[in-house]
């Protein structure tokens, strides 16, 4: 998948004994959205924006060394090496010991002498660092301006941590003038060293340049265009974060104390073996308490109290990717923790006062969010005709935010009605959930409309799942609670008569599910749900689409 970025200039950082100016060059190929202001509190954004940049250069995927090329030699050499060595086999070990020996008088007599290659040699690697950085980023953050905040998204190398750090504007002081819209900007790998430089007895300037969308024709050639060609994967775990964020999950606040524990503890031990888990056990009105797995330290968090209404024994992995939150604790209120269960994605929000920052974890670092994980499928789906999408949508982007209680009133629509508009722009990365404020935002992931039909959402499974409907081979019964509604029934599927249930909350959000075929069973919900259970959804919401119809 490619897309064209066209920066004027670069990003650049102009420091002084007295002033330090940021000037983020926006992609000029795209509506123009531009910001400038002041810093009133520049070491804050100092701390948060650096924890964005851990993100960014995060990569815990295992890199086994290739061997191939050796293993092949090995392959061609192995016989004929045996035979010499079997043939040779005592002068061999006589000059075996004779190179040892001189080898540990070289290695006595050589450190002094080498020292200097090894210093030049570090040096070459530092100025390598540093001039092929960029590289290593898979893209340039993406940047957003709204009325209320101006907030920044990126993802990690590995594609299984999502970072967000939103700024609300008293975060500046003396905004000039602002362009509300979503752009890429030029995030050099030098800005981090030079974000370092802020100090609270400088002046920040703060832009994200306008002046990138006055430049006439004539002027083009100073103009940096280049072109990314992205894997779908990281297109479609954006997405699949978005969907993740708007589920129900289980909360609990935490002190940045317990935060600074978790990260000592992590940073104090090394696991060898197995489980890694970080179990989170939550009881309600009592203290949160963590354990450390295979160590089975216990942490005890009497700051940080559990006001759920049940007792629950959370398990997460990939526990090393909440290093990310550590320049965050000095600076933090406190922390959220939101859980959709063992094994599943957990996101953890920092309340920074005027700044809020997200960092959202799949359910392990193998796991990343595009692969593996189908959580659109557990999001609202009720069937939304275009018109009334564009509808909602164009009522959004008249105030840039919105909870969707409110677009219903405004709209005179029902809830789930707009629930099912947001949730289709949403994957379609023209909307996000802002879990903090618990809103939705208008937020374009790209220039251009995205292939859905290479990010289609919809799965094997769905598709599978509207065959069922389509050929009827689906039997329902629906259980109407107070707060929830079951569905159980049958679906036939190759000869076999599978028997799933689902439970969706008042939002038609599936917060509960099993069934009896081979797929959950492996799977459980960590995949997202599996065909049969989606089948049951997808004849409910032909149903009542047809009960509306008359």
């Amino acid at each position: 998948m490619e897309f064209n970025y066209r920066y004027q200039g670069s990003t650049s950082v102009a420091n002084s004994a007295t002033d330090t100016a940021l000037a983020f060059e926006p992609d000029t190929l795209r509506e123009p959205t531009y910001f400038v202001g002041r810093l009133a509190k520049p070491l804050a954004f100092r701390e948060a924006i650096s924890a964005l940049n851990s993100v960014v250069v995060s990569d815990l995927r295992f890199k086994p060394k290739d061997r191939t090329e050796y293993k092949a030699w090995l392959q061609q050499h192995e016989a004929d090496m045996l035979a010499e060595f079997m043939a040779d086999q005592g002068e061999l070990q006589q000059r075996t010991r004779d190179l040892r020996q001189e080898l540990s008088e070289l290695y006595r007599t050589s450190s002094e002498r080498m020292r200097p290659y090894y210093q030049a040699q570090q040096k070459y690697f530092n100025y390598l660092y540093k001039t092929d950085y960029d590289a290593w980023f898979v893209l340039d953050p993406v940047i957003t301006v709204h009325p209320d905040e101006v907030f920044f998204e990126c993802f990690s190398q590995d594609e299984s941590s999502y970072g967000r750090l939103g700024c609300r504007y008293e975060v500046f002081d003396k905004i000039r003038e602002f362009a509300c819209g979503t752009t890429n900007i030029d995030y050099s790998a030098a800005l981090y060293n030079e974000f370092q430089k802020i100090r609270d007895y400088k002046t920040t300037e703060f832009a994200i340049d306008p002046s990138g969308f006055e430049v006439e024709t004539s002027g083009e050639y100073a103009y940096r265009e280049t072109k990314i060609d992205l894997p779908e994967s990281w297109v479609r775990g954006f997405l699949q974060v978005s969907s993740a964020m708007s589920l129900p999950m289980h909360a609990v606040d935490m002190h940045p104390m317990d935060i600074h524990n978790i990260c000592l503890t992590l940073r104090r031990h090394k696991e060898r073996q197995g489980p890694r888990s970080l179990r989170f056990q939550l009881s309600p009105g009592q203290p949160l308490t963590l354990n450390f797995e295979p160590w089975n330290y216990q942490l005890n968090c009497p700051r940080s109290v559990y006001h759920g209404t049940e007792s629950l024994d959370i398990r997460i992995w990939g526990r090393r990717r909440l290093l990310i939150l550590e320049r965050l604790i000095p600076i933090a209120d406190k922390f959220t923790a939101y859980f959709l269960g063992s094994g599943l994605p957990s996101f953890f929000v920092a309340d920074l006062g005027d700044m809020s920052f997200t960092l959202g974890l799949s359910g392990w670092t193998a796991n990343d969010w595009s692969r593996l994980g189908a959580f659109d499928l557990m999001a609202p789906r009720a069937e939304v005709d275009e018109f009334t999408k564009a509808r909602v949508f164009n009522a959004l982007k008249e105030t840039w935010q919105e909870s969707a209680d409110s677009l219903a009133r405004r709209l005179e629509l029902d809830r789930s009605v707009v629930l099912g508009a947001l949730g289709a722009y949403t994957q379609a990365g023209r909307a996000i959930y802002d879990m903090n404020q618990g809103v939705y935002r208008v937020r374009e992931l790209s220039r251009e409309p995205l292939p859905l039909d290479a990010l289609r959402f919809a799965s094997p499974q769905e598709e599978n799942a509207n065959r069922f409907v389509a050929a009827n081979l689906v039997k329902l019964q629906v259980e109407a609670g107070a707060e929830h509604l079951t569905l159980s029934g049958t679906v036939r599927d190759a000869g076999q008569q599978y028997q799933p249930r689902v439970v969706l909350d008042s939002d038609e959000r599936m917060i509960r599910g099993s069934c009896s075929c081979s797929f959950y069973i492996r799977n459980k919900l960590h995949r997202g749900p599996c065909e049969h259970m989606l089948a049951l959804r997808a004849m409910h919401s032909r149903q009542s689409a047809t009960q509306r119809a008359h």
